[in-house]
């Protein structure tokens, strides 16, 4: 009879088949596979192979394994199997028998058992099952066959294997960014993702779709309605879990996942694009973190933002449902579109941020960029809410005295004013606002609008309009820093040639949230002007410090509402500003060398810009290859005070890294660093992953290295 006596999957990460498959920095020690391309395994047989035997190899996924759905694959060897599946015989010496097993490039993604059986004269054989011949399958963008490929080579080091990214946030005038670490290759982040599929209860048989993976994926990164990954919380007090803007990376997020079962509080948008982004890495899927800059949040399918004022322009909150977030970042993920006409390839949104329900669950996505930018807002998936993030036009509504409510300004250029990603190969930022939607005001742009409008529930918004306009506006606000005092002004500008112009104008502000949701007013201003033909006039008002401080909430944005009237024109103004306060960074240095296996030093050192004490401060540390995730408790640190703190770790990959730390308080968030750090391979071997590098989850209390003044 021929046994097997064993298998050689070849499966470590310096062996040819990890390499060739571009999963060599997955911290695991199975084999991990990417479908549509070939792999090499050695079997050890009981005596030596003849033409009369049979071999053949088996993979089984899920609980109830069949060859219809895919889920049962049986390759024998030297004939072709199905779907793209077979192997051959590459070398036959002695009792070793060598093979080449080409996988099919529509295969299910998942773990596959793997087990071999044999025919021969005298008898039938069945190699048991052993869990260390277990097999990971991806997704393949390298395999021009799978729907996922990309053609480009610096994408896919980018989109794909990159474990950093850059999230960019704040506002159109004042972005800021935050490195984050995706962690794709982390020991258990790939088991994570797996297991997400699972919880959602997603059949096997739908696993090779990238269409539906991403769509699952979109539900399940946040915990609405399926107990998904991540617990939104928009309200200020994260006493109960992590301040959103504490995290710096997914890898604890997704882990703690896994262990727990539990979604993990909390998360708000960047949270949710930077786990969506790590996730489908991890799957094989070329994906990137894409912030749009005053994104509509349109809540009656108009496809319009809609604004509500008093007599006085006052804002009617109770009536503004719709909302403008400052930012707003999802994710672009890479895939054909089968299941649509031609010309939707390319580009895809996939939104985990659950903020209305498509077909019942809080989902978003995929949706063709090119139905986007066209105003296709009949296409598959979620169109017409993306389209109104990136292209409605804002309308002011003003009551009039018989309580009706007229349009007295239209804003064809305020909502998606700008949408950037990280650039390929550097951390600069790239302007992809031309892939969404035409030259703001172009015919294109302006007949996309018009098309999707017609199919919203206000088709006639733009009948009402009348009134001639040439006073302009234009808001400024200096780059304030958190703790100081800082001013804004209007400038306004008469572009009439003849006439003067009286303008009553009113200034209103509050603080928002980046969702767009605003507190009550705290300052405002009124102020006539008077315009000579062609001049201009600023109005400028000052906001103290100890003014903002009682009303500030997460991330220190503010929103201007400016209201003006024209007493010879009847011409209405209005406009809203958002700006924010910037917060400090942490400074990193590395003290020494790095090496895979060697401790290394790294300082931080921070400045507090307040002066009053932060209270309970946490920072955290974590960089793909170099620190699994940690927590440290600090204490309090006193107003305008700086700190020093020190901390070892040991790198496990080499290579050119990122460490990336933040800091968190109740009176203080929005603090992060970064440094990059070039690791030097050992000098031995290249390591063994377990739980690699350690983790530190329930925190530890740090004593200052040094406290200096301020």
């Amino acid at each position: 009879m021929l046994v097997v006596t064993g298998v050689d999957l070849m499966c470590s990460r310096s062996d040819q088949n990890r390499q060739e498959h571009h999963t060599d920095e997955f911290e695991y020690d199975e084999l991990i596979l990417r479908r549509g391309q070939p792999f090499h395994m050695v079997l050890f047989l009981s005596r030596p192979y003849e033409s009369s035997d049979r071999v053949i190899l088996e993979l089984h996924i899920g609980n109830n394994p069949e060859v219809g759905k895919g889920t049962h694959v049986i390759i024998p060897v030297g004939k072709g199997g199905s779907g793209g599946w077979k192997a051959q015989v590459t070398k036959s010496s002695g009792q070793n028998l060598n093979l080449r097993v080409h996988t099919s490039p529509n295969a299910i993604i998942g773990k596959f058992q793997f087990t071999v059986r044999t025919h021969s004269e005298a008898g039938e054989f069945l190699l048991p099952f052993d869990p260390h011949n277990e097999i990971y399958i991806l997704f393949n963008p390298w395999c021009p066959e799978d729907i996922v490929y990309v053609d480009r080579e610096d994408w896919r080091q980018e989109y794909v294997l990159n474990e950093s990214g850059r999230i960019y946030y704040g506002t159109e005038a004042q972005i800021g960014e935050r490195t984050w670490n995706y962690g794709q290759f982390d020991h258990g982040v790939l088991d994570a993702c797996l297991y997400i599929l699972d919880r959602r209860g997603m059949p096997y048989g739908g696993r090779g779709d990238p269409v539906s993976v991403s769509r699952v994926i979109s539900a399940m990164v946040n915990s609405l309605d399926d107990n998904g990954v991540l617990i939104g919380n928009w309200s200020g007090d994260y006493s109960r879990g992590t301040n959103p803007s504490a995290w710096v990376g997914s890898v604890e997020i997704l882990l703690s996942y896994l262990r727990t079962g539990s979604s993990v509080p909390y998360g708000q948008c960047w949270v949710f694009a930077g786990v969506t982004t790590s996730v489908l890495r991890c799957l094989g899927l070329a994906t990137r973190t894409v912030t749009n800059f005053n994104s509509a949040h349109d809540t009656d399918t108009s496809l319009t933002m809609d604004i509500y004022f008093d007599e006085n322009m006052k804002p009617l909150e109770h009536l503004n449902h719709d909302s403008v977030w400052n930012f707003h970042v999802w994710n672009d993920c890479w895939m054909k579109r089968p299941d649509l006409p031609s010309g939707f390839d390319g580009w895809q949104v996939v939104d985990a941020t659950p903020q209305e329900t498509s077909s019942g669950i809080f989902c978003c996505g995929p949706c063709s960029l090119q139905s986007i930018k066209n105003g296709l807002v009949y296409m598959k998936y979620d169109t017409p809410f993306i389209f109104a993030e990136v292209n409605s036009d804002k309308v002011y509504w003003q009551r009039q005295d018989d309580g009706s409510f007229k349009i007295v300004y239209v804003e064809e250029k305020a909502i998606g004013t700008l949408i950037v990603t990280k650039a390929i190969g550097s951390n600069m930022q790239e302007d992809v606002t031309h892939l969404y939607k035409h030259p703001e005001g172009s015919e294109a742009e302006r007949k996309a609008v018009e098309t999707a409008t017609a199919h919203g529930s206000k088709p006639n918004v733009y009948a009402t309009r009348d009134s001639a306009e040439d006073v302009a506006i234009q808001v400024e606000a200096q780059d304030a820093v958190m703790g100081q005092d800082l001013a804004v002004s209007v400038l306004l500008t008469n572009r009439s040639s003849s006439s003067r112009r009286t303008v009553k104008l009113h200034l209103y502000l509050s603080v928002t949230f980046y969702t767009g949701v605003t507190g009550s007013v705290f300052k405002e201003n009124k102020k006539e002007v008077v315009l000579a033909p062609g001049a201009s006039d600023r109005v400028t008002m000052p906001v103290a410090y100890q003014e903002y401080k009682p009303h500030l909430v997460d991330q220190g944005a503010m929103l201007l509402n400016v209201s003006g009237h024209v007493k010879e024109s009847g011409q209405v103004l209005a406009k809203q500003h958002t700006f924010r306060l910037r917060t400090p960074d942490l400074s990193l240095t590395l003290l020494g060398a790095a090496m895979v296996g060697q401790e290394c030093e790294v300082q931080i050192v921070f400045k507090n810009p307040l002066p009053i004490t932060l209270t309970n401060v946490v920072f955290r540390l974590e960089g793909s290859g170099l620190q699994r995730p940690k927590i440290l408790n600090v204490g309090d640190i006193g107003g305008n005070e700086t700190v020093t703190l020190r901390q070892t770790f040991v790198p496990v990959r080499p290579g050119p890294r990122q460490l990336i730390a933040s800091l968190d308080s109740p009176q203080l968030s929005q603090v992060h660093g970064v440094i990059q750090v070039d690791v030097a391979p050992a000098s031995g071997s290249r390591g063994v992953f377990s739980d690699a590098g350690g983790s530190s989850r329930s925190g530890e209390t740090i004593p200052m290295a040094s406290r200096g003044g301020a």
